[in-house]
């Protein structure tokens, strides 16, 4: 289950209107050329406000001074590269904050999405943040923190010309992104109802990033698409009336920030970063400043 944005011309939705993440891929796969984006956070010891967790940092992290992120810069608002080098988004706003209360930096490491989590069992990255959706598959691979709620949404062309509709796009043409919950859990779903009903199943149109998806809706290469509510919400505003919403919300769950298996300490101690940030009001801002405060939750937990 998936659980969880400036008027633009197409080419600017290309780079903008992009990928990662509510997916269940836990195998390797393609990756982005890495283009290293350097970190905004500061890095003149832990926060002054909140509990100082840099005690509880692991010594490879502790002793450079660094968190290094795999992250799927792709997937505005929640995570997308600036002029073509800066990872930026609102996941990269409220990790920065996080990392603070820890004294250390972030190293954003731009990844294909498929490969993030496979980077962080073998060590390549500390941590991985890319809009990851809770779920058992992952849970048993390594630790998750929750830290915000999202759902699946579709979209079609302004007006719906095609007349779609989420409950029965069987025949239709729909654009989808690689490895998320939304090709791999809800499509199977929905292709077994069209085969059951005696209908031709879904053109699915798979791609490689979310902005590939988004630009071939806008585009008329597909009818529909489907992925994170907040990146879907976040494509209809950029594409300026390009697009609109086609049914609502559903299937919501949280993301997670993704944490080795050996570090359920440190996991329980981003807990306490993100539950300081609560308490002094700095999480709710980060989220209201991408237009995503509606995903915001009232608690943080390892393995929810």
């Amino acid at each position: 289950m998936s659980v969880l944005r400036r008027t633009l011309a197409l080419s600017g939705v290309l780079v903008l209107a992009a990928a990662g993440c509510g997916s269940n891929s836990l195998e390797g796969g393609s990756s982005t050329s890495p283009s290293s984006a350097p970190s905004s956070a500061p890095s003149s010891g832990p926060s002054s406000s909140g509990p100082d967790l840099s005690g509880s940092l692991p010594p490879k992290i502790k002793s450079a001074g660094k968190i290094v992120v795999g992250v799927d810069a792709s997937y505005p608002p929640n995570e997308f590269l600036q002029g073509g080098k800066t990872v930026v988004g609102m996941d990269v706003d409220l990790f920065n904050a996080v990392a603070q209360k820890f004294g250390v930096t972030v190293d954003w490491q731009p990844a294909g999405f498929d490969t993030i989590i496979t980077g962080v069992q073998s060590g390549k990255y500390d941590v991985g943040v890319s809009s990851f959706t809770i779920n058992d598959k992952r849970k048993a691979q390594v630790n998750m923190v929750s830290y915000f709620n999202a759902g699946t949404l579709w979209a079609t062309a302004k007006g719906n010309p095609k007349g779609i509709k989420a409950d029965d796009a069987c025949g239709k043409t729909v654009a989808v992104q690689k490895g998320t919950t939304q090709l791999e859990d809800d499509m199977p779903k929905r292709q077994a109802a069209c085969k059951a009903a005696g209908k031709p199943e879904i053109k699915l149109v798979v791609r490689e990033k979310q902005d590939q998806a988004t630009a071939d809706l806008v585009g008329g290469k597909a009818d529909a698409m489907l992925a994170d509510s907040p990146v879907v919400l976040y494509a209809i505003k950029q594409t300026n009336g390009q697009l609109e919403q086609l049914g609502d919300i559903y299937d919501a769950a949280p993301y997670g920030y993704v944490i080795p298996k050996a570090e359920t300490a440190f996991a329980q101690s981003i807990t306490e970063a993100l539950k300081a940030l609560n308490t002094e009001g700095t999480y709710k801002s980060t989220l209201q400043k991408w237009n995503n405060d509606s995903g915001a939750l009232t608690d943080f937990a390892v393995n929810p």
